[in-house]
C-alpha cells in the first residue's frame, strides 16, 4: 500500500470541486484494510474514508489523510430456493450491483437503481427511493473498528436505521470502516410499483400487468432518474442534496391551508413527510444560476456545478436556500450531503 501526497481529489467527488489531500491511499481488500489501521493511530491523524464521492462537498483541501474504500466483490453468503444472501465489497459500484442482481433475477434492489456511490454508502445513509429503503434488505454490516483494527459485524437492528440515517453517521460516525454489507434477495420477485412515477412510466414503456418484472421496474426507474437528474459527468451534482423534511400533523393541516397543492405523505407512526424539492421550487429556486454554481433545471432538490464553482459556493447557496425555507414554510430543511 503507497501513500500518496497532495492528490488531487477533483476526479474523486461527483461534484468535481477542485481540492487536494495531504495524503491518500486506497485500500483494496479487508487484509490490507486491516493492515492499514493495526500499524497506524488515526485517533491523533485527521482522515476521511471516501467511498464514490457521491455523498460529498468538499469546501476546502483536506488535512491528513484520505482513505478511499476500494473493496470490491460479490459471493454467496447463503442460498435456499427462496433466498439468497450476497455478500458485496464496500467498493462495489452501487449502480452496477444492482443491475447484477436484475440480471441474476434477485429481486428487492431495483427501485434503488441508478443512485449513485458505492455498496459502503448504503447502510450509512440507509439510501432509499421510490417506496423502498435498503434496511429492508440489509442482513448484516462488517466493518473495521478504527481505534482497534478490529473487525466488528452489525446485525439489521445494531444498525439503529433511520430515515436517511443509522449509527454509521450518527453515534459511530468515523469510528468503523465498513469493508463488505450482507443482502438478503428474493428469488420470488414481489414487486413495489406503488410509487405513482413508476407505474406511469411502466405504462409509457409499454409494459403489462403480466410481463411485469425487475427488471422492467428497474428499467423504468432509471429513465425517470435520468429524466429529472443530471449525469454527474456531464454536470457536477450530488444527487439530492436536502432531506425530505418530517412535521407533526399540526404544522401539515396549517401549512396546506395556505399551500393546498402542496404534496405530503403520511407516515405510519404520526406526522408527515414533505417533498423538499417541492418546497424548493416553490421558493423560486428551481433553475437558479449564479456564476457557476446553482440548482439544477429539472430537480429543484439537486445542486450544481457547472463547471468551476467552488464547495464553498455551493455550500453558501445550501445556506440561502436553507433560510428561504424557513422563511416562506416554517420548514427547516436538513443537508443530505457531507460537508468538509
Amino acid at each position: 500500500m503507497k501513500i500518496e501526497t497532495n492528490k488531487s481529489l477533483d476526479q474523486l467527488n461527483t461534484f468535481g470541486i477542485k481540492a487536494k489531500a495531504a495524503e491518500f491511499i486506497s485500500i483494496e481488500s479487508k487484509a490490507a484494510a486491516a493492515v492499514f489501521f493495526n500499524e497506524n493511530d488515526l485517533e491523533r491523524k485527521k482522515f476521511l474514508i471516501l467511498g464514490g464521492g457521491s455523498n460529498l462537498l468538499l469546501t476546502k483541501d483536506v488535512e491528513g489523510i484520505v482513505i478511499q474504500n476500494n473493496i470490491k466483490g460479490i459471493i454467496t453468503v447463503e442460498e435456499d430456493d427462496h433466498h439468497i444472501v450476497l455478500e458485496v465489497g464496500a467498493g462495489e459500484n452501487w449502480h452496477q450491483f444492482v443491475l447484477y442482481c436484475v440480471e441474476n433475477n434477485y429481486a428487492g434492489l431495483e427501485n434503488l437503481s441508478l443512485i449513485p456511490g458505492n455498496v459502503g454508502a448504503s447502510p450509512m445513509q440507509n439510501i432509499g427511493a421510490y417506496g423502498v429503503e435498503v434496511k429492508e434488505l440489509i442482513t448484516k454490516v462488517l466493518a473495521l473498528e478504527i481505534e482497534t483494527g478490529n473487525l466488528v459485524e452489525f446485525n439489521n437492528s445494531e444498525c439503529d436505521f433511520d430515515y436517511r440515517s443509522s449509527i454509521f453517521k450518527t453515534s459511530h460516525k468515523g469510528k468503523y470502516f465498513i469493508t463488505a454489507v450482507h443482502f438478503r434477495l428474493n428469488k420470488s420477485p414481489k414487486f413495489n410499483i406503488e410509487y405513482g412515477a413508476i407505474k406511469q412510466q411502466l405504462e409509457k414503456d409499454g409494459v403489462a400487468e403480466n410481463d411485469l418484472s425487475i427488471r422492467a421496474i428497474s428499467d423504468a426507474v432509471i429513465a425517470i432518474r435520468q429524466s429529472k437528474l443530471p449525469d454527474p459527468k456531464k454536470i457536477g451534482n450530488s444527487g439530492s442534496f436536502f432531506k425530505n423534511p418530517i412535521i407533526t400533523e399540526e404544522k401539515f393541516n396549517q401549512l396546506k391551508k395556505r399551500f393546498k397543492s402542496m404534496p405530503a405523505y403520511k407516515l405510519p407512526h404520526g406526522g408527515y413527510k414533505l417533498a423538499a424539492g417541492w418546497l424548493i421550487e416553490n421558493a423560486g429556486w428551481k433553475g437558479f444560476r449564479e456564476k457557476d454554481y446553482g440548482v439544477h433545471k429539472n430537480q429543484a432538490l439537486v445542486l450544481v456545478n457547472h463547471g468551476n464553482a467552488t464547495g464553498e459556493e455551493i455550500f453558501n447557496l445550501s445556506e440561502r436556500i436553507l433560510y428561504s425555507i424557513n422563511k416562506k414554510f416554517g420548514v427547516e430543511l436538513e443537508r443530505e450531503v457531507n460537508v468538509i
